[in-house]
């Protein structure tokens, strides 16, 4: 469904915890590039905005491919806007006067409604390539950057509720497959 909005691509229905095995699993690698990976991008900037999120990782809409997308502020209020396809994820040492990690309410578009503190380090950055296969890289801090921690957990089959403890995990799922259920695309 096209929706007006920033991004010029189609909305896709975004998948929830437990509905599809792609979100549970580590992603394939994508070896095609072109046309056909760029219309992936600009349709999961369309499913990221209409979702009203800041990051989307592939396989949250179905697709088995190391692709994110992230819009996102950094510690500054900075938009970090980009793409990264087959990501590798490098935490970074902080800055002189910046913390190590932070530990604030995370959620996910994949468990739709509960937040939970959950702590990522404050500054990291991912490496890879753009959607005709050159090279990338984003560095970010603070929201933006937990927002890169969170989409390549994505990529590696890891929802953040499988970070947290077994009883705080299984009481937010609860919450999420309340009344709420899947997000409309």
């Amino acid at each position: 469904m096209r929706l007006p909005g920033r991004y010029s691509g189609v909305a896709r229905p975004i998948v929830t915890y437990g509905s599809n095995p792609v979100l549970h699993r580590p992603c394939a690698p994508v070896t095609a590039f072109g046309k056909d990976l760029r219309r992936l991008v600009l349709d999961m900037f369309a499913s990221m905005e209409a979702a009203d999120g800041v990051g989307l990782a592939a396989n949250q809409i179905g697709v088995d491919a190391r692709v994110f997308v992230i819009d996102c502020p950094d510690a500054d209020g900075e938009d970090v806007v980009g793409y990264v396809v087959n990501p590798e994820l490098t935490v970074l040492e902080p800055r002189e006067g910046e913390p190590a990690e932070e530990v604030t309410d995370e959620g996910c578009l994949s468990v739709p409604g509960p937040y939970a503190e959950l702590p990522r380090a404050f500054r990291a950055r991912v490496d890879g390539v753009d959607a005709d296969g050159a090279p990338v890289s984003i560095e970010a801090t603070g929201m933006a950057a937990r927002c890169l921690q969170h989409e390549v957990d994505h990529l590696d089959g890891t929802v953040y509720v499988d970070r947290l403890p077994g009883d705080l995990r299984e009481r937010l799922l609860a919450e999420a497959a309340g009344p709420v259920g899947e997000l409309p695309a």
